[in-house]
């Protein structure tokens, strides 16, 4: 459900494209609500597949800062939740380099599952929910 949420991103009807769906995010151009947690991945993985690790990394959480301010929730977000994702879509990308992102979507389900189940294997809820997880980037404490 939620990759078809993410692949059904439209512009006058036609689906977006990867590169489509990141200029609109960036330029501020993309619906506040045409932002689901899936296209936060297909953004994220459209970035690392553009950009070195670094590099893409800046740029998202520049990106989803700026998003977030424009929707006026700053606070939503999470500087531990947005580079630990980033590095687990970077590990998923290295054994489906070469897909497409339907078929990223669809080998890495658990990517798309909103909240952050995906790092409850790296990450205690507690350690995520606290304002230092928020504010800066926490190691794993499990």
């Amino acid at each position: 459900m939620a990759a078809a949420m993410a692949l059904s991103l439209c512009t006058r009807g036609v689906p977006m494209t990867d590169a489509e769906l990141v200029q609109a995010f960036e330029s501020g151009t993309l619906a506040i609500d045409a932002f689901p947690h899936a296209a936060h991945v297909r953004v994220a993985r459209w970035y690392l597949l553009h950009e070195p690790m670094l590099a893409a990394m800046s740029r998202f959480r520049a990106g989803l800062r700026t998003f977030a301010a424009r929707a006026g929730k700053p606070e939503r977000y999470h500087e531990t939740l947005t580079i630990a994702y980033l590095l687990v879509v970077a590990d998923r990308i290295g054994t489906s380099r070469g897909a497409s992102w339907e078929e990223f979507a669809a080998a890495h389900p658990d990517l798309l599952q909103s909240g952050a189940a995906v790092l409850d294997r790296f990450y205690s809820r507690e350690l995520l929910s606290s304002p230092r997880a928020r504010d800066v980037f926490v190691w794993p404490d499990r």
